[in-house]
């Protein structure tokens, strides 16, 4: 059973691909799996019927008839798939099992031939089934792009396919409709539920853009909360959605391309037991030969000779292990996909399974990838309000992010404070801000900015004060009006809410090891790592170093995935046992990079995409030994004189066991 899922992967689920061996699909017609569970079904009722005319009616000329149709019946997929295996040079499961059957017919004993091809086909409709269970929920995310779009152009709306939308079309999205193509907000607010492409369980907010020219000009930069994704479905709000793309090339097209392709992409224990079985069915076609000719030398009937080796072929069938492996595969993918988490075949999903450490890049990562303002020290004589007021007046006239981290933070703090007008901003790179406000010149920066300033310089208050900050890994600056001192001001690009809590379930999960590998400077990555519980951290590294260490991590701690933002982190990524990318949703480039991708800026998912690559591997251990014990069980049981008909009853079952086990899979759950 299951040639299918030997030598090429798991069919392919892409539409337009060529059909592969065995994949009964939908295409077929009445002979696609709606046709084989109908000839399964046949199949049982004829050999039944048969069976009690023979045991019961005692007309065993009728029973023949009913014995032959089973044969029909239960072998009609079984022959297609084995015409097509033997096209391809292959030898496989399906031949075996019409060589056990076209054997028994050749003795005489069409009972058990029509014993092993009824249950042999039914096992086959409901194996076909289950697996068709979890391809469904993959391809159900290529089904939820909607066919058509409302174009809005010269203030009208029409509309048209999806597929003749362009770079920069105007589409109207109305309220609890999917959106058509990935895009940004022109004008209006809604919440879209995102969770087809990234998993998240709460719909995202979404406003419009400040400005559509400088969207369009670089769509990757347009903020998240104005971004919106193909086949993600608005909320109550009518948007008009400008569109970055063709449909084609929609990120949810590109999930879905890629998980299907992740299909065909083979583990590790994949290719092992595609070269065993390589080995492994020609040898039980040997030993078949031998057993045959071994009937003159024990003085026995040729018929049961025949009838030892037939069961022996039918025993030594790898079926369970043949699917052991993509059923689980295919599984893990789907469910992984579900919760927006892209796995690239089951390459990477095995490797993440066996992991020992991770290493995490900074920015964007481990941190919210913005700064924030962490800490505001007055001098004694000055009140926070007058503090943040003054520099806000200036840093808002300056669009350096640290500069936007003060004014967006401070106004929490100043409430319905007045903030006096500044003006005639001037800036020195890599130092600080100067500015008018009122009668005073006010000075902003790092404390090496006041070194060659004229006047008074910062008292030692401040200055111990600043180098605890800096100690903290906080970006601080002094703030000066005139020749008075107001304080200083320490900003922070803060880690995840939840950074903590990913790295100890990481912890939970067998992971050894976890380190930061960042660019920010030492004083900086060391705070963070410390609020993080993380076992090293890395600064002031390079690309190259950031391979380097990787390379150190992978032949000290073993091995070790990277996880970053699958650009500037790629190189690292590349040289990993599993690049991980975060935040890949609408990023061609992570996507590409990646093994795996957290399509949300979600730390969480990695966790849960580690947890279920171990479960996965784990079923597929037991799901290897299983079907390699039973196979070692049944030989020696038909070599001493089981018949084919239990034979082939204890082979199917062994087969749908590992099946439903794979299964368990799609039902995962991760417990944070």
């Amino acid at each position: 059973m299951t040639s299918k899922y030997q030598s090429s992967g798991i069919a392919s689920a892409r539409p337009a691909a060529p059909r592969e061996s065995g994949s009964h699909d939908h295409a077929d017609g009445f002979f696609g799996r709606a046709g084989e569970l109908v000839f399964a079904g046949l199949a049982a009722a004829t050999f039944f019927a048969g069976l009690l005319l023979n045991l019961v009616a005692k007309e065993p000329d009728m029973a023949f008839g009913f014995f032959v149709a089973t044969y029909f019946f239960g072998g009609f997929f079984t022959v297609r798939e084995a015409i097509t295996t033997i096209r391809d040079g292959r030898f496989e499961v399906d031949f075996l099992m019409l060589v056990a059957a076209a054997g028994a017919a050749a003795v005489g004993k069409w009972e058990e031939g029509a014993v092993l091809l009824f249950l042999f086909s039914v096992g086959h409709a409901l194996e076909s089934y289950a697996m068709g269970r979890a391809r469904r929920s993959i391809e159900a995310l290529a089904e939820l792009a909607p066919s058509t779009a409302l174009l809005l152009r010269d203030g009208e709306r029409c509309e048209v396919p999806v597929e003749s939308l362009v770079f920069g079309d105007v589409v109207v999205v109305k309220p609890h409709a999917r959106i058509p193509a990935d895009g940004f907000v022109l004008t209006g607010t809604s919440s879209i539920d995102q969770a087809s492409v990234t998993g998240e369980s709460i719909p995202a907010d979404k406003r419009p853009v400040a400005d559509r020219e400088v969207a369009l000009r670089a769509p990757v930069a347009v903020p998240a909360d104005s971004r919106v994704f193909a086949g993600t479905v608005n909320g109550s709000g009518m948007l008009e959605i400008v569109t970055t793309g063709a449909a084609k090339d929609s990120t949810l097209a590109r999930v879905v391309e890629l998980v299907r392709d992740a299909e065909s992409q083979q583990s590790p224990t994949q290719v092992f037991t595609a070269r065993f079985q390589r080995v492994f069915v020609p040898f039980v076609l040997a030993l078949v030969t031998v057993l045959l000719l071994a009937g003159p030398l024990l003085n026995e009937p040729f018929s049961a000779t025949f009838y030892r080796a037939m069961a022996v072929l039918v025993a030594a069938s790898p079926c369970a292990l043949a699917i052991a492996t993509p059923a689980a595969v295919l599984s893990a993918v789907a469910r992984a996909a579900r919760s927006g988490v892209l796995v690239k075949g089951g390459g990477p999903l095995e490797r993440l399974g066996r992991l020992t450490s991770f290493a995490f890049d900074k920015t964007g990562t481990l941190t919210e990838g913005r700064p924030r303002l962490t800490d505001v020290y007055p001098s004694p004589t000055v009140s926070e309000g007058e503090l943040l007021a003054v520099a806000t007046a200036v840093e808002r006239l300056s669009d350096h992010p640290v500069a936007s981290a003060v004014v967006r933070d401070a106004a929490d703090r100043l409430a319905d404070a007045d903030v006096p007008q500044a003006e005639a901003l001037k800036a020195v790179v890599g130092r600080g801000v100067m500015a008018r406000v009122g009668d005073d010149t006010v000075w902003i920066g790092s404390s090496a900015f006041f070194d060659g300033l004229p006047g008074a310089q910062p008292p030692h208050s401040l200055i111990a004060q600043v180098k605890k900050l800096e100690q903290g890994g906080r970006t601080v600056m002094i703030v000066r009006q005139g020749e008075r001192y107001l304080g200083a001001l320490g900003v922070m690009d803060t880690p995840r809410a939840d950074a903590a809590l990913v790295v100890a379930q990481l912890r939970a999960l067998g992971i050894r090891r976890a380190v930061m590998l960042s660019g920010d400077n030492q004083a900086v990555v060391t705070a963070v790592a410390r609020q993080i519980n993380l076992d090293d951290a890395r600064g002031g590294l390079l690309p190259e170093d950031k391979v380097a260490a990787v390379a150190q991590l992978d032949a000290g701690a073993g091995k070790v995935a990277m996880v970053g933002d699958g650009v500037n982190d790629a190189p690292a990524m590349a040289n990993a046992t599993v690049g991980v990318a975060m935040g890949a949703a609408g990023s061609a480039v992570a996507l590409e990079t990646a093994d795996i991708a957290l399509m949300s800026d979600d730390l969480g998912r990695l966790p849960m995409a580690t947890g279920l690559s171990r479960k996965a591997s784990r079923i597929i251990k037991q799901n290897l030994y299983f079907s390699l014990g039973i196979v070692a069980l049944l030989v020696p049981a038909t070599l001493l004189g089981l018949g084919i008909g239990p034979a082939v009853l204890i082979h199917e079952s062994s087969t749908l066991v590992v099946v439903a086990n794979a299964l368990r899979l799609l039902g995962y759950r991760h417990q944070r």
